[in-house]
């Protein structure tokens, strides 16, 4: 390269950015933009909205943390159970019991520290009404057998209709473990809110109870069919073969994507927000930075369209009481943000 083309480079790269308000995307739905809600946080992870209007935002390195309507980032919330923070390890999922409003019971699923190394966990606890503590706050479920290492816990939380608990989890680089039947490596786990196991799980003979599907790699994405409250979920794939599926015992893959997107948290749309997205699935891109928009029709996949290219690692991605999608974004102290996608 000759000095003119090495200086121009230079020039290029210090430019300032352009600011991520002022970004105007073209997409199937129009012109959006990404307008930041918050920012400030710690490898943000999930989120969840409480009826305050209020959002509750978990980081991995081990905290939970209120964000206020207009952008407001509280102090650590208290109370939570011991959370080791180690690798892709942490603070992870949210979800909120579907009685929320009168119990105000919450749902954390995280990286507990073992005498046999770690593994995924689920707490439980009820939030005070100053939003500053987690109060009466126990384990509900422990993936066994425990291991060492910081890799692959999954994992999502996602009540089904009938109010039961889907947990997934992660192969812990076990991969020989995952078909075993009598362990919770690499399964979708599925149990009652107090931790029991539901009478209408599938029983075949050998599976550990709480077990509703075997075989999974590493599932960061679930969500409930809006139509049918069947499970979806999305996992990790092995240098590709991301996969998206419907976990019911051993099913093949309805779509995958290879090379890997790394994907991490989902949802079906069901706002009206933007047009013609009604009944789309939205996932995050972790590797490929971006917001896969995934059609569906009649079960099977039937287009797609990469959204938002290169703004960001998108852990999660929900849908607001407002209508909206919501992202997080997977960077580290002071950058992580929720991000909200509005008309351009």
């Amino acid at each position: 390269m000759n000095r003119r083309a090495v200086l121009l480079a230079m020039l290029a790269a210090a430019a300032p950015r352009p600011a991520l308000a002022d970004q105007i995307y073209d997409t199937s739905a129009g012109p959006l933009r990404l307008e930041t809600v918050a920012e400030g946080l710690a490898r943000p992870w999930s989120l969840a909205f409480l009826p305050g209007g209020q959002m509750l935002v978990s980081e991995r390195p081990g905290n939970l943390r209120v964000v206020s309507a207009d952008g407001k980032v509280s102090a650590p919330v208290a109370g939570l159970a011991a959370i080791e923070a180690e690798g892709q390890g942490g603070l992870l999922d949210i979800a909120l019991d579907p009685g929320f409003a009168d119990n105000r019971l919450v749902y954390l699923s995280f990286t507990e520290p073992r005498e046999d190394g770690n593994g995924t966990s689920v707490m439980r606890g009820r939030l005070a009404e100053d939003l500053r503590r987690l109060d009466d706050v126990r384990v509900i479920f422990r993936q066994q057998p425990g291991a060492t290492g910081g890799h692959h816990f999954g994992s999502r939380l996602v009540f089904d209709r009938s109010g039961a608990l889907f947990v997934t989890t992660g192969d812990r680089n076990l991969r020989d473990a995952v078909q075993r039947p009598d362990t919770h490596i690499g399964k979708i786990l599925r149990i009652m809110p107090d931790g029991s196991v539901p009478p209408d799980n599938p029983k075949p003979a050998g599976w550990l109870p709480e077990i509703w599907s075997i075989g999974h790699r590493n599932v960061q994405s679930a969500a409930l069919h809006p139509g049918t409250g069947a499970l979806w979920t999305v996992e990790h794939g092995a240098k590709g073969g991301d996969e998206l599926n419907r976990p019911e015992g051993m099913e093949q893959p309805v779509h995958y994507w290879d090379p890997s997107i790394a994907p991490s948290g989902m949802v079906f749309y069901t706002g009206s927000r933007y047009p013609g997205w009604q009944g789309n699935l939205f996932i995050g891109a972790l590797v490929q930075t971006h917001l896969a928009r995934v059609v569906m029709t009649d079960g099977k996949v039937t287009g797609e369209e990469r959204l938002f290219d290169g703004v960001a690692r998108i852990r999660d991605v929900r849908q607001g009481p407002d209508g909206f999608l919501y992202l997080l974004t997977d960077e580290k102290a002071p950058d992580g943000r929720i991000l909200r996608i509005v008309p351009g």
